[in-house]
């Protein structure tokens, strides 16, 4: 059995305690560790309580709902993390997931627009590649992610670093700006448009809570003295196109949900003031880190956005 010497250099940690360390650090429940390990809830209370005389530290303790690390536990967590991944990756470079005979159902978490601008030419791609690979989009539930992670029900999440849990695992995966939609023919929208022109348009805003007609866009206006006019507020980017299209309205849209999509019905402008984009991670579990065929499906959906295929196709 391979062995780590403890600090002190007398004790010596086999690599078993620190797999079942990484897993209640993870799930924060003995009873979810156990099912994880597939050890039994006494044989992890017991490895445990070895860890904690091992670091001379009570690790976990009893919180209302499962255990809460304590401070040495959450400094033990990325040195942890990287030195199993260390050997993971030796143990299992030689296993190779065959996208064209795998049988695999994963789910991903996302905004509406996402699944259309990022995950719409995932799925095309899926086809081709890995046919008996199937997705299950759903909504995002920012709160309830990690706890859906932890049960297994969501494998993969896109959303932007404010509101990502932090004990999820994360991956850049693009940066996105707004620009601005009008209608082909729209009698007052041109390239170089002033501000104040740009305030006088009859806009559409997007508001995910529903009702808001203000964003800090309209912060940025005030602060040049403008006041836009604001008509419309959407609950959701994928209705704002198609209502610009058929009307003299205008609207500020992520670039990737309009890029390569109505080019014979919209307008794409700049923006004539600056305004501030937005990152989006790829988040996943502890429990998927290692899994071959979500880990594949991580690289080819960066593999796709980087390669320029993050929008929709033509409809």
């Amino acid at each position: 059995m391979a062995t780590i010497h403890h600090m002190d250099g007398e004790k010596r940690l086999d690599l078993n305690l620190l797999a079942t360390l990484e897993a209640l650090l993870a799930e924060q429940n003995v009873t979810r560790a156990a099912a994880r390990l597939h050890l039994s809830q006494p044989a992890v209370s017991a490895q445990l309580n070895r860890l904690r005389t091992l670091f001379d530290d009570p690790l976990l303790i009893p919180a209302p709902r499962g255990m809460t690390p304590t401070a040495k536990a959450l400094e033990l967590v990325a040195p942890l993390r990287q030195a199993l991944d260390q050997v993971r990756h030796t143990v299992v470079s030689h296993r190779h997931f065959d996208p064209g005979t795998a049988q695999l159902t994963l789910s991903i978490a996302c905004t509406d627009y996402m699944q259309a601008a990022v995950l719409m030419p995932l799925a095309v791609a899926l086809r081709a590649q890995a046919p008996g690979v199937r997705l299950a989009l759903r909504q995002l539930d920012a709160p309830q992610l990690e706890a859906q992670m932890a049960r297994g029900e969501v494998d993969l999440a896109l959303m932007t670093p404010q509101t990502a849990p932090p004990g999820l695992r994360s991956r850049h995966l693009l940066d996105e700006r707004y620009v601005l939609i009008g209608r082909r023919g729209h009698p007052k929208l041109r390239r170089g448009l002033s501000v104040a022109a740009f305030a006088k348009l009859e806009h559409v805003v997007v508001s995910p809570q529903g009702g808001g007609f203000s964003t800090a866009v309209d912060d940025a206006l005030a602060a040049l003295g403008h006041a836009r006019r604001v008509v419309l507020s959407a609950a959701s980017f994928l209705f704002v196109p198609e209502l610009v299209a058929q009307s003299d309205f205008v609207a500020l849209v992520p670039e990737r949900l309009v890029r390569g999509r109505m080019e014979d019905r919209l307008q794409v402008l700049d923006c004539p003031l600056p305004v501030e984009g937005f990152r989006v991670l790829m988040l996943w579990h502890e429990r998927g880190h290692g899994h071959s065929g979500q880990r594949w499906l991580r690289e080819r959906l960066l593999a796709l956005v980087q390669a320029g295929h993050g929008d929709p196709p033509h409809p």
